[in-house]
């Protein structure tokens, strides 16, 4: 059994659309973090970065105790080499997964995130921030439609951790669409996850733990740091 500490954001999203894709069992642990729950004791205790997702598997390969996991690379990393599944057996393919699924880490996730905060969430707008961000996106995009022109998936024909971090972090703010009509590789690639069925179930567990709520300040603070009395 995985126990899984999750919100619907893209980075839960990459863990669910694994534990589907393998048939693992497993049981969702809500960490509502506009409530500021990434901030209390139990789950800073396997989490000490405050961020979900974070999983902690009572059924370890090694026979031992529970092991806790954080950072969602390396939960698909580890969840991948636990099953066997979605990396690679050969080590270029391994190279492969890895190298793309630490582009997704280092660049895509978080220039994305920017873009959003700075297109959605910032309580006024700031035109260089938006400006940098959205070209720096839009840039990481064209890469990963480059990458897509040959390929079915992105680290080859077969689906991996690589796609499924890369996955929810295409176009995901919906107050701040971005432009994809330009990237015809990508756009069947990601057609092509969407319509897988265990795609389809992780984002009916989305929709299950999903809150639509207005911003309050406290939200802010949980979610962003910003310090009190700020808007």
């Amino acid at each position: 059994m995985i126990d899984l500490h999750y919100w619907p954001t893209p980075n839960g999203h990459k863990i669910t659309l694994f534990l589907e894709e393998a048939g693992l069992e497993y049981r969702v642990h809500p960490v509502d973090i506009g409530a500021g729950d990434q901030f209390k004791p139990e789950f800073l205790a396997i989490s000490p970065n405050n961020k979900m997702p974070a999983i902690v598997d009572d059924a370890p390969a090694d026979g031992g105790p529970p092991i806790s996991v954080f950072e969602s690379g390396a939960i698909l990393l580890y969840l991948a080499n636990k099953t066997g599944r979605f990396f690679a057996d050969d080590l270029r393919g391994r190279i492969e997964v890895s190298q793309w699924l630490n582009w997704q880490m280092a660049g895509l996730g978080p220039m994305t995130g920017q873009y959003g905060h700075f297109h959605v969430y910032a309580p006024e707008p700031i035109p260089y921030a938006r400006d940098r961000y959205a070209r720096e996106a839009a840039r990481l995009l064209g890469v990963l439609d480059k990458r897509l022109a040959d390929r079915e998936f992105v680290a080859g024909v077969h689906y991996s951790i690589a796609d499924m971090a890369c996955y929810p972090w295409i176009d995901p703010y919906e107050k701040a669409p971005m432009d994809l009509s330009g990237l015809p590789h990508l756009r069947r690639w990601r057609e092509a996850i969407a319509a897988r069925p265990a795609t389809v179930r992780a984002y009916a567990v989305a929709e299950q733990h999903r809150v639509q709520r207005e911003m309050t300040e406290e939200m802010r603070r949980n979610l962003f740091g910003t310090p009190s009395g700020a808007a």
